[in-house]
């Protein structure tokens, strides 16, 4: 399979950031991505829109669709990128907890 690449990069806004929490808005336009990172902190994903998603992980390729308003949280470290598969820009709040 062939990588995917993104035209433009997802854009990330800081929302909030004191001790016990960093909260960054993503915007995504069709095709952007975040880049390959890794978090720190583990952390909860809030979709503001439905989410046509690509994962890029040591684990390989994957796609799935979320609905707005669900919630998913990952553990601190994996390494990952997330592309917007979709034809429609999409939005997340992503929490990372600091304690």
């Amino acid at each position: 399979m062939t990588r995917f690449r993104a035209s433009v990069p997802a854009t990330s806004t800081i929302l909030a950031d004191d001790t016990r929490t960093r909260i960054t808005r993503w915007d995504f336009e069709p095709g952007a991505e975040t880049g390959h990172h890794s978090h720190g902190l583990a952390y909860v994903v809030v979709p503001i829109t439905a989410l046509n998603i690509r994962i890029e992980d040591a684990s390989g390729i994957s796609e799935r669709t979320i609905e707005a308003g669900a919630a998913y949280s990952r553990p601190s470290g994996i390494e990952h990128n997330v592309i917007n598969a979709g034809d429609q820009p999409m939005s997340f709040i992503e929490i990372e907890m600091k304690r």
